[in-house]
């Protein structure tokens, strides 16, 4: 590992736990949950190529929803911009553009969140909303 991959690596850890101390523990987990959600999907499509879905469903409990995004932080983004630098570090390629849509969800099953992943091309944010219906 390179000295800038090592220090990019330790400068997200520390605004991940910056960001957990601020918003409590629910962020890392989610983090955490999508990074697993995207390597589970890893698809190896030839030598040094790797895709990897590039639409992310979070399903979050009304008050964990709330307590997330009442500071007016966009909490979608954020999960995108992280999740970018987890796949680029592993040299993972997208199936299209990468968007994390976080949403509201009264019955989630571990009553804490739900991730989900799947392809999409031409991803954009209205487009979870039409593809779940």
């Amino acid at each position: 590992m390179g000295a800038l991959s090592a220090l990019e690596e330790t400068l997200e850890s520390r605004w991940e736990a910056l960001w957990a101390r601020v918003r409590d523990k629910e962020p890392v987990e989610v983090l955490d949950a999508l990074r697993r959600e995207c390597d589970e999907n890893a698809v190896v499509c030839s030598e040094g190529r790797v895709m990897v879905p590039n639409a992310y469903d979070v399903e979050l409990p009304d008050d964990v929803h709330e307590h997330l995004t009442r500071t007016g932080v966009d909490v979608g983004q954020d999960l995108t911009d992280s999740l970018s630098r987890h796949a680029e570090r592993r040299g993972y390629e997208w199936a299209g553009p990468l968007a994390v849509h976080v949403a509201r969800c009264p019955e989630v099953p571990n009553g804490r969140y739900r991730v989900a992943s799947r392809v999409m091309p031409n991803v954009s944010t209205d487009g979870f909303f039409h593809a779940a219906h």
